[in-house]
């Protein structure tokens, strides 16, 4: 943040300045994006912060993207797996994309 400044003396400063700050304890955060796509970030360090009668989080950690199957994909595995729409975006997402693995997936349950 601020070099040479200790931590407590920087939480001192926020505090006089009327921001809180609070770690929360996150396993995972997930965020479900517009397009259909999503991102989650795992083993993550959250930090609310209430200034100014607002409550923002700072979200840092591994991320990992995931975009929504397309039409086109979900099709074919249904037809190749003779599986239902629903297990066919399951199988997609849980392949990360992978329309061969995801109709293997799916054949050997």
């Amino acid at each position: 943040m601020l070099p040479n400044m200790d931590p407590k003396n920087i939480a001192k400063l926020m505090k006089q300045m009327g921001i809180k700050t609070d770690e929360l304890a996150a396993s995972k955060v997930t965020i479900e994006l517009s397009d259909g796509g999503r991102i989650t970030i795992f083993e993550p360090s959250v930090l609310q912060i209430q200034m100014h009668g607002q409550t923002s989080f700072q979200i840092s950690g591994k991320i990992h993207q995931e975009k929504e199957p397309g039409e086109e994909d979900i099709r074919l595995v249904m037809e190749a797996a003779g599986c239902s729409r629903e297990e066919a975006q399951n199988a997609l997402r849980e392949t990360e994309g992978d329309i061969a693995e995801a109709i293997l997936l799916l054949k050997e349950e």
